[in-house]
């Protein structure tokens, strides 16, 4: 876990299964979103944060049982595919309130 890690306000929580992750699933942070901390569950997913889209052998990897803080001034489009059929990411949104 990163030390840096700051939650201001909670801005929500969602939870992507199996299904929506079998092609490539954009992450869009509410307004306002200045950092993120993702679960993964079950299956090992991969995840960009420039655009580009991942796919079961490219990308960033995610092991199960992972947490990912990510933190941005400006968030980036986090997109994530599984890299085994059965992921599931939970997601909270911390920022500030607009």
């Amino acid at each position: 876990m990163q030390s840096s890690f700051y939650a201001d306000h909670s801005l929500g929580y969602v939870q992507f299964a199996a299904g929506s992750l079998a092609t490539a699933q954009l992450l869009n942070p509410p307004v306002g979103t200045t950092g993120i901390a993702i679960k993964c569950e079950a299956q090992a997913v991969r995840f960009t944060d420039d655009g580009t889209t991942p796919n079961a052998t490219q990308g960033f990897p995610l092991a199960v049982g992972e947490t990912l803080n990510y933190e941005s001034s400006s968030m980036p489009q986090l997109r994530f595919i599984q890299q085994t059929a059965g992921a599931i990411l939970n997601v909270i949104f911390y920022g500030q309130r607009v």
